[in-house]
């Protein structure tokens, strides 16, 4: 089980840090963002092996199931 940022929200946010810096913005006044979005994967091949066992409701929110 993984939950974290996400990385394609995360390229697409650094896209508009780009932007302002070809635009002549000095990097000091740009603030630093968190992310926003995060992501929760489980790997159930893995829980498996392990003897492990998921609740439901957890893989109903989870954003991808590796099965």
């Amino acid at each position: 089980m993984s939950y974290g940022p996400s990385f394609p929200d995360l390229f697409r946010r650094a896209a508009s840090y780009v932007d302002k810096f070809l635009r002549g913005a000095r990097p000091a006044d740009i603030p630093v963002e968190q992310p926003t979005k995060f992501d929760l994967v489980v790997n159930l091949t893995t829980a498996r092996a392990l003897g492990l066992d998921i609740a439901p409701n957890v893989l109903a929110i989870a954003d991808e199931v590796i099965e």
